[in-house]
């Protein structure tokens, strides 16, 4: 098996003069010890409530090579080979994606390809992270792209030539749930449903031997901002993936796969979340919180039984308004340049940063109260998030919400024109919201003053990645010794604050070897061992 950058190889024990000696006979033994699954970075999959950001330098949303660009590095640095059995899938696996694929408005006066981009998720950003799998050996046979809505758009969005160019299969499948085959159907059941008992998934989404990857688009919707969680209903057959009609309306579903007293269920909870004071759910008619009560309720479910691999906004550049409707001058929505990839494995944390890159502030949205009481969340404090900045050569370093500018998205969501209100159609719910009920440490850290974890991939040709965590503020100081006893480079040398910590070291620049690499914190040092091979 070729070992590479992009395996993430756990590494064992090495120690030994004889492996000093002979370190690609040590490198050998563990790649021979090593299966190839396919997996996320390990820093990644360690942190299930943690939201990384990873920056991009995008000048302008029409640069393809450039946007491509950006989900190769993407690709790279968080998905490749491991030998975690817990959490990695054969390279057999199928392979699906669902970006934001949703109509492009196409009705519209005011309609161009340009004008459009920023309903969808980038089809050059999607190429880039295909590719970067397909460096891993998976074939383009083994790729899919499901959506249910707008075949007539992929066109215009580049998704028809993208695929021609990466070889996947890519359907849009707008054919009713009951003119389907068994064969184009995955049914899940909804144990813990509130509206639906089983939901009918465009295959091979939710099949056992796929995995799904969801990659939203950053922009404003009826919603609030329309991200990950609300993304992957598109994966949905026809008529059941409608999450978003009204209170009373049942999709022209089979009765058989939904609730009876679903809409009694929901009525009832609604009055509940009022009376509870989530924010503007009193706004009255049935565009209001009973239509949010509504489709929060459907996606919910949906996320219950839905489990993408890795959830993912692609944020390069962000929309506000509603499709091709907005705040603009000229009536229309715009797309601003925000630069950012928004990723992690909790759907809810990472649109609860999603939304507040957006200029929103999340407790005012009641998806998130919904998801905290079903238990898919334990607080929507963003603040309380374990946030990290995700950089493709230096590592991952932890951060906070100021660290990162906002980009305000206006929306339509709930607009207070009820009881006196006079907000405008098009509003940021940027109101100020008091977390102290709903706040918990952003870490749970071991008593020990600090811990160095193992290193990925070890061995490594190119660049290896070095966990460290700290329960309180201080100042760290890591560096890499070579097989001489000379210390070849410093890592880490300044204050940091409490909390999980990721820095890359290069190891392409030296020689092949056996590396030693120690940290020092509050007097105390701990060692770890490299092993470099060219």
């Amino acid at each position: 098996m070729k070992l590479d950058r992009r395996s993430f190889i756990l590494s064992s024990v090495v120690a030994g003069s004889g492996l000093m000696l002979n370190p690609m006979k040590a490198m050998s033994m563990q790649a021979k010890a090593a299966d190839s699954l396919f997996g996320l970075h390990p820093f990644v999959q360690g942190n299930p409530d943690a939201v990384f950001i990873m920056k991009t330098s995008v000048d302008i949303k029409t640069d393809a090579e450039a946007m491509k660009a950006a989900g190769l590095s993407f690709g790279r640095s968080v998905l490749g080979l491991t030998n975690d059995t817990e959490s990695g899938v054969p390279l057999t696996h199928k392979f699906a994606f669902k970006p934001n694929l949703t109509c492009r408005a196409t009705f519209h006066e005011k309609y161009t390809i340009e004008r459009s981009m920023g309903i969808v998720t980038d089809a050059n950003f999607m190429e880039g992270i295909i590719e970067s799998m397909k460096e891993l050996g998976i074939s383009g046979s083994q790729f899919y792209m499901r959506e249910v809505n707008c075949k007539s758009d992929l066109e215009d969005g580049g998704y028809n030539a993208m695929a021609e160019r990466t070889g996947i299969d890519l359907a849009v499948i707008e054919t009713p749930y009951y003119d389907l085959t068994p064969e184009q159907i995955q049914w899940v059941d909804v144990p813990d449903g509130v509206y639906f008992k089983r939901i009918p998934y465009l295959w091979p989404v939710n099949s056992p031997d796929t995995w799904l990857m969801n990659v939203a688009k950053l922009k404003a919707h009826g919603m609030g901002l329309t991200l990950a969680a609300k993304n992957i209903q598109g994966t949905i057959a026809m008529n059941y993936q409608r999450h978003c009609n009204h209170y009373g309306d049942h999709l022209n579903i089979k009765a058989e796969d939904r609730h009876d007293d679903a809409f009694n269920n929901i009525f009832n909870n609604y009055n509940r979340h009022v009376a509870d004071g989530i924010p503007r759910w009193d706004k009255p008619g049935s565009s209001g919180g009973i239509w949010q009560e509504t489709w929060a309720t459907r996606c919910l479910d949906n996320n219950s039984v839905n489990k993408p691999g890795l959830h993912v906004i692609e944020g390069i550049y962000g929309r506000d308004g509603n499709f091709m409707d907005g705040p603009s001058a000229q009536g229309i929505a715009t797309d601003y340049m925000c630069n950012y990839i928004i990723f992690g494995l909790n759907s809810y944390y990472v649109d609860i940063i999603g939304h507040w890159i957006g200029g929103h502030e999340p407790g005012n949205f009641g998806l998130f109260h919904m998801a905290k009481e079903r238990g898919m969340i334990s607080h929507f404090n963003p603040s309380n998030i374990p946030l990290y900045e995700w950089d493709p050569d230096k590592g991952a370093t932890l951060g906070n919400l100021q660290d990162f500018e906002r980009t305000p998205l206006k929306t339509y969501y709930l607009q207070k024109n009820y009881d006196g209100g006079n907000e405008d159609y098009w509003h940021l719910v940027d109101e100020a919201y008091d977390y102290t009920s709903t706040s918990v440490p952003i870490n749970s850290i071991s008593n020990l003053p600090f811990q160095l974890g193992e290193n990925y991939p070890n061995p490594v040709k190119w660049k290896t990645s070095i966990p460290y965590q700290i329960n309180r503020p201080g100042y760290v100081f890591i560096e890499v010794i070579n097989p001489q006893g000379m210390v070849v480079e410093v890592l880490v040398n300044r204050h940091e604050v409490a909390g999980s910590h990721m820095v890359t070291w290069q190891s392409m620049k030296h020689p092949a070897g056996l590396y030693l690499y120690r940290m020092r914190f509050e007097g105390a040092s701990q060692v770890g061992r490299i092993l470099v091979y060219h």
